[in-house]
């Protein structure tokens, strides 16, 4: 599930990325108003679900850059989207509330919580490929000057220095302090555990691992909400 919503979300920024890019609008000189014309430009030919979950998209984009001091504020923030019922059967966007519900479903009381809620986190937070994040070794999360910073292993051999959100940068340090891997900075971040011991080995897990991984905690939440529902 994360994972095409993370494609979503790649999709829905770029096209807004070549909209501007078109219009020879660079990010500092973006202004609600902007924005607000690219969504009623795309309003005229897109469902107004799509509209809105292209504008969620836009507003994470925005965050992140705020985040990592390239913009001062969310220009994004003010814009509205359009009116909406959602139908079932649609595939729902990974919201604000809708990530806070799946990390409050995963239980950090061990090792292998704070794991998963700390790959979900670097995922969510960081727009990152499932690969990337599993390539990633302890020194590939640092401290520099008073901001934390991601290393991301892309394709081709390629590296992306990308500044950690405040949440992911929570999670993570859970993680790595229970996990007592903060000095072994050649191993890998995000590792395997042997069955029901909760114990960590020394093996990194590989993306068809962290995919079985979300796909359970997915469930798990949904799971969770249900039985609130019926409480």
């Amino acid at each position: 599930m994360l994972v095409v919503i993370s494609l979503y979300i790649a999709s829905a920024i770029s096209q807004f990325l070549e909209w501007c890019e078109s219009r020879k609008l660079e990010l500092h000189t973006l202004e609600p108003i902007i924005i607000a014309a690219y969504i009623e430009e795309l309003g005229q030919r897109r469902s107004p679900t799509t509209v809105k979950q292209n504008l969620a998209a836009i507003r994470m984009l925005m965050d992140y850059l705020v985040v990592g001091q390239v913009l001062p504020f969310n220009p994004a923030a003010a814009v509205r989207g359009p009116k909406h019922v959602v139908k079932v059967g649609k595939t729902p966007v990974l919201f604000e509330d809708d990530a806070r519900k799946l990390f409050e479903a995963i239980d950090a009381s061990h090792v292998v919580g704070l794991r998963d809620r700390a790959m979900i986190g670097v995922m969510i937070y960081s727009f990152a490929r499932v690969g990337a994040v599993v390539a990633m070794r302890v020194k590939d999360y640092y401290t520099q000057g008073h901001r934390a910073w991601f290393v991301l292993h892309e394709k081709g051999g390629r590296h992306h220095r990308v500044p950690a959100h405040h949440k992911a940068v929570e999670y993570l340090d859970a993680y790595v302090e229970a996990a007592g891997i903060a000095k072994e900075g050649s191993s890998k971040l995000f590792r395997t555990a042997r069955g029901k011991t909760r114990e960590l080995t020394d093996r990194g897990m590989t993306q068809s691992d962290a995919l079985r991984m979300t796909k359970r905690r997915a469930k798990r939440n949904l799971s969770r909400t249900l039985r609130h529902l019926e409480s």
